[in-house]
């Protein structure tokens, strides 16, 4: 039984000790000193040890709590206990005590020393509470005026928390000796708690185990993440965490309250719609105001916000219109149509063109009505025309298919000289093969030595 108690205690001690490096939570660690009280009258134990004086004591747990007539007190610290908390409410650890025997059972003795260290497994009933109960188990080994005993042990308490670091305790336990000469004994103690060793990496009071932000100083609220700018809503669900805002903006400030956070509005001080990206449009054709050149006016945004003007109000818009400066026809355009009047005056000055005897040559008389028609033709700016040479029957119709020719380019050529168009004019001769007269008379000759200028169609 002596190297069975022994080899309890032993192994009680070195879990007591090798526990203390487990894992831990918040504070793992705790000491505890205070004073202890023994009383070894409850206890149904009497003295058979021969170096201590006889002693009887009551029964178990009677007069538990007659301090006066029973209790051993040393009146200064008198325990010192380390543990360390290892998860699911238990904490292992060691306590060391000492005290002055004054009264065995019922009999008054001499200053009996009283020494004993215990390895002890606690587990507390109630977790993260200020009143926190616990029951302890352990063992030990207890000297009485140096005779030593192991002892198995068995106690309640009660931890009374004034801080997550401070509070107090009181607890008594039941150690009972192996040996026959070992004293039975209740062990009372009260002290002062102190738990440490939390890891708080940030400093901001939240231990890194509850701080879903360890690594920046924060808010309980948000457990221990920041709110940087103090809107209510923490820095990592907050679109904007340097500016306060709103829970609706996701933590975004909305300047202008159209609805639209400022870091995604393109108008921030002016209430707009969320198409334009925030910004107002005052006349409803959808371009943004600060890129409409009318605001006030709607109009299409490939004419930046403006109508598109019709210079000559002919209908057709001057993006449309060919002629937008010349009043014209939808169907042409927006450019003017070539009337039957007006391409028979066109001919009519055409006729009247001279040429030299046998030549392509233009006569200076004929100055003024190449004017003429220089003038309706540019009153036409999109018209196509044919220059149409023709000739009488004198001479050979070789000759006369040449001569048309030549005069038809001579005219076309004066009249792209004077600024018309290149691309609108071509040239063609018919010699004599379309008459608009008889070449049996002077008169119809005339005639038919002519130049036309037709629109094409």
């Amino acid at each position: 039984m002596k190297h069975l108690s022994k080899f309890l205690v032993v192994v009680l001690l070195l879990v007591g000790f090798n526990g203390l490096q487990a894992q831990d939570e918040n504070n793992p660690w705790q000491i505890s000193f205070g004073v202890n009280a023994i009383d070894v009258y409850p206890t149904s134990d009497n003295s058979t040890s021969t170096n201590l004086p006889a002693y009887e004591t009551g029964s178990l747990f009677s007069e538990f709590f007659n301090a006066n007539d029973h209790w051993n007190i040393l009146p200064s610290i008198s325990y010192v206990s380390v543990s360390r908390y290892i998860g699911d409410g238990f904490s292992v650890g060691a306590r060391g005590s000492l005290n002055r025997i004054d009264n065995l059972g019922d009999v008054s003795v001499d200053d009996l020393s009283h020494y004993a260290i215990d390895g002890t497994i606690k587990y507390n009933i109630l977790k993260d509470t200020k009143l926190d109960p616990f029951v302890e188990i352990g063992g030990g080994y207890t000297w009485v005026d140096e005779i030593g005993a192991g002892t198995v042990n068995g106690g309640v308490g009660l931890n009374y928390w004034f801080s997550d670091n401070l509070g107090v305790t009181v607890q008594t336990q039941y150690k009972h000796a192996f040996e026959d000469y070992g004293v039975k004994h209740f062990q009372h103690l009260a002290g002062l708690n102190i738990r440490f060793g939390g890891t708080d990496t940030d400093g901001d009071g939240i231990y890194d185990k509850d701080d879903a932000c360890p690594e920046v100083a924060g808010l309980e609220a948000f457990n221990g993440c920041p709110d940087s700018d103090g809107d209510g809503i923490e820095d990592g669900k907050d679109s904007c965490p340097n500016a306060a805002g709103s829970k609706e903006m996701n933590g975004c400030p909305d300047s202008d309250g159209d609805g639209i956070a400022d870091k995604d509005d393109a108008c921030p001080n002016e209430a707009g719609i969320a198409a334009l990206a925030g910004c107002p449009d005052a006349d409803g054709d959808g371009v943004a105001d600060k890129d409409d050149s009318c605001p006030s006016e709607a109009g299409p945004a490939e004419n930046k916000g403006c109508p598109w003007p019709d210079a000559d109000n002919d209908g057709v818009l001057d993006k449309d219109d060919q002629c937008p400066q010349v009043a014209g026809t939808v169907a042409n355009n927006g450019c003017p149509e070539v009337t039957e009047e007006v391409q028979k005056q066109l001919n009519d000055y055409a006729r009247t063109i001279l040429f030299d005897t046998g030549k392509a040559s233009i006569k200076a008389e004929s100055t003024s009505v190449m004017v003429d028609i220089i003038q309706i033709l540019s009153e036409y700016p999109t018209a196509k025309f044919t220059v149409e040479g023709h000739t009488d029957s004198v001479g050979s119709a070789k000759l006369n298919q040449s001569l048309s020719e030549k005069r038809a380019n001579s005219v076309r050529d004066f009249l792209i000289d004077k600024g018309i168009g290149s691309d609108r004019l071509t040239a063609i001769g018919y010699g004599e093969d379309k008459p608009i007269a008889t070449n049996k008379t002077r008169a119809g000759r005339t005639q038919n030595r002519r130049v036309e200028i037709n629109l094409v169609k």
